[in-house]
Order: C-alpha cells, then sequence, then structure tokens
C-alpha cells in the first residue's frame, strides 16, 4: 500500500490523489502538516536521491521564512532535521511505496512508470 503524504489545501496533492484514484492504486493518505514523514524515512529519501534539493517545497511559505542561503549552510543532519520536525517543508506529495521507494511532487510520466511497472 502506497503512504501519500499529503496536504489538503494543495492543489498538485489533490491531482495526484485524484490520479491514484483513477489507476485503482491502494494507498494510506497521511497530512504532511501534522504527521511529516520520519527522519530515517527522510533519510532514506535522500540517500535515494543523492541529493537534498528534491525533498524541499522550495515554494512555500516554510522554505521562504527559512531561507534559501540558510539551507544552502544546513549541513545534511540539519537539512534532515529540519524537514522532520516542518512537513511544510517537503515537497509534496511525498509517496513511499510499497518497496520503499520515494516519489517527490507529482509528475504523472514518471508516476506511470514506477507506480504501473
Amino acid at each position: 500500500m502506497l503512504q501519500v503524504y499529503s496536504y489538503n489545501r494543495c492543489s498538485t496533492c489533490r491531482k495526484a490523489l485524484s490520479w491514484l484514484k483513477e489507476n485503482n492504486l491502494e494507498l494510506v493518505v497521511i497530512d504532511i502538516t501534522t504527521d511529516p514523514p520520519s527522519r530515517s524515512l527522510l533519510t532514506a529519501a535522500f540517500e535515494q536521491f543523492g541529493d537534498r534539493r528534491p525533498l524541499f517545497n522550495t515554494s512555500g511559505q516554510s522554505y521562504r521564512a527559512l531561507g534559501a542561503a540558510a539551507v544552502r549552510a544546513m549541513d545534511n543532519d540539519e537539512v534532515l532535521d529540519a524537514l522532520a520536525a516542518d512537513g511544510r517543508l517537503i515537497k509534496r506529495p511525498f509517496v513511499v511505496t510499497p518497496e520503499g521507494r520515494v516519489l517527490v511532487g507529482f509528475k504523472p510520466e514518471v508516476w506511470q512508470d514506477q507506480l504501473k511497472s
């Protein structure tokens, strides 16, 4: 079953959830603002991507309040702590497959390839 960390006011999340339902994928929706992914899950995502940038919601208020320069100055442990503490910093939707792969953001062509194969 897919774990979908989502925010109900996010239009991209709503589009993604609609796509998942249209494709009959089993999922559980988790509010990313009240129950963000664990630090260990974020660490696994960071290792999967090999970069911190895909994990950040750079257009969100939390990111802008923190500032790009502050984020760049953080080491990886500080980045993971910040993401685990504030789900609004995380790019959404944040999806975890049953195999433990992570998808961030909604790109239908990528999701088709990753989730329907």
